[in-house]
């Protein structure tokens, strides 16, 4: 059955223009003004609304293992919250173990694919190199995969050396493949960790002043060079610092072909928030930086030096031993509680795959800090055409997937825990005041949103290959 949108005011990367969109079967088949209706069909009168590509998150970690518990939202949980905020496509980071690579990445697929209810894709983590792993890298390609992530950090666990690094950044630039790089310095975290605990300083604050903003900002310019002496595309993660910014915008205006990502939490929250008598909630790595940074990076997105926002959405309950109720269910699983009185024991990670379009829209497109073309950029085109998910995901064209967003830019609610749809017990926004949200979500022509009702489920979401990664 098709699917007709009308009168809708559509977002894109470039254009801002009022038209109807045709959806038949799971593709848009045709964008314009006055489309007839054909038999049978839905129609969905968006007269007054916005109509933009579904978002694509391409930094979660679902089901992910740490400090001996489990990130709280799997990947049913994760997706159902991702569409309630507008997400429709999300990349996920497959773990290295010890084994082969592609064994890694079929365990990965048990993880997910009986349970994704959105589309989905993913990245590989490259956490221990040798002859073997060289060898298997290429294979990835086969699985749609043709991205890899790499650590500065993470000393004896996910950590490579620089020459490590390097190796694989000429195995990327051989194979078309793009290298990810999470850049903090390993050895300086490594020493101010073991005097802190020696010092008998264990609350929050101390996670971020273990890891300093110039050991991040050092461990950026260092892989930077890397990827230079490599002659490789290079892309950082989760960008918080504006000493680090500044490198990217420097390298980039010399036509180097490094790119950034930054996640809501460094635009909004600092230090500070790690004082509070729950700052265990804000325990993230890198960690919360200072109110000058948050600024820094808003004007790295309005200025073009990041490509993407993305989340890093990785949950756990502020406290575990007390149950929430999730779709009739009363699930507790071990969080934060974990690292009480030690801030080395909480686990890393915060919720956001909900969050991100709605308080982006208002407190980005609303305060006039970016435009509603660029909040499409941002969140949906960019990261699809730096994946390779471009043009099938992340924009409104005949013959692209029908994931779409009709958004209601009057609507005002009140944020919190009760309207986001993460399978834990907090949410970092809580009483914030938001302007503008969805108000249905289509994957791929199926209305799997509306309003409050959820109408997907486990298994709809499909696994989508990535092609050769785009440099923008």
């Amino acid at each position: 059955m098709a699917v007709l949108i009308k009168s809708g005011t559509l977002i894109t990367a470039a254009e801002v223009f009022k038209a109807d969109i045709l959806i038949q079967g799971e593709r848009i088949t045709a964008i314009g003004k006055n489309i007839p209706a054909p038999t049978d069909s839905t129609i969905i009168d968006a007269k007054g609304k916005y109509v933009m590509p579904g978002g694509v998150d391409v930094h979660t970690h679902f089901d992910l293992p740490m400090f001996g518990t489990v990130s709280s939202d799997d990947h049913y949980t994760g997706h159902k919250a991702a569409a309630f905020g507008g997400t429709t496509t999300v990349i996920d980071f497959v773990p290295q173990d010890t084994g082969p690579l592609l064994k890694n990445v079929e365990l990965w697929h048990e993880k997910a694919d009986e349970k994704a209810a959105i589309d989905f894709s993913f990245h590989m983590n490259i956490t221990h190199l040798d002859s073997r792993v060289e060898k298997e890298i290429p294979d990835l390609i086969n699985e749609g995969i043709t991205s890899l992530k790499v650590f500065t950090a993470y000393n004896n666990r996910l950590r490579l050396l620089d020459g490590e690094i390097f190796k694989v950044l000429r195995i990327a630039r051989t194979h078309g493949f793009l290298v990810m790089v999470h850049a903090e310095n390993g050895d300086v975290i490594e020493i101010l960790v073991k005097e802190a605990l020696e010092g008998g300083h264990l609350s929050p604050e101390w996670h971020a002043l273990t890891r300093p903003a110039e050991s991040a900002i050092e461990a950026v310019f260092r892989a930077i060079m890397l990827a230079k002496q490599a002659d490789a595309p290079l892309y950082i993660v989760h960008m918080n610092t504006t000493g680090g910014v500044g490198e990217v915008r420097r390298t980039r205006q010399m036509n180097l072909p490094v790119m950034g990502e930054t996640c809501p939490q460094y635009l909004f929250f600092n230090k500070k928030h790690l004082l509070r008598k729950d700052g265990a909630k804000w325990i993230c790595s890198p960690p919360m930086r200072s109110p000058e940074d948050n600024e820094g990076i808003w004007q790295a997105l309005a200025d073009g030096t990041l490509q993407v926002i993305s989340t890093d959405h990785c949950p756990f309950f502020y406290d575990g031993t007390k149950p929430i109720e999730y779709e009739g269910e009363k699930i507790a699983i071990p969080g934060k509680e974990l690292g009480k009185g030690d801030f080395t024991k909480i686990p890393n990670g915060l919720p956001g795959v909900g969050d991100r379009l709605p308080i982006i829209w208002t407190y980005g497109v609303g305060k006039k800090r970016i435009t509603p073309n660029q909040f499409v950029q941002l969140n949906s085109t960019n990261p699809a055409k730096i994946f390779g998910l471009y043009p099938q995901k992340g924009t409104l064209v005949p013959g692209s997937d029908a994931d779409i967003l009709i958004w209601d830019p009057e609507k005002v609610i009140k944020y919190g825990v009760e309207i986001a749809q993460h399978c834990t017990d907090y949410n970092l926004f809580e009483g914030w005041k938001l302007k503008g949200f969805v108000e249905k979500v289509f994957l791929r022509g199926k209305l799997i949103v509306d309003g409050r009702k959820w109408f997907g489920r486990r298994g709809m979401g499909k696994f989508v290959f990535c092609a050769e990664p785009m440099v923008l």
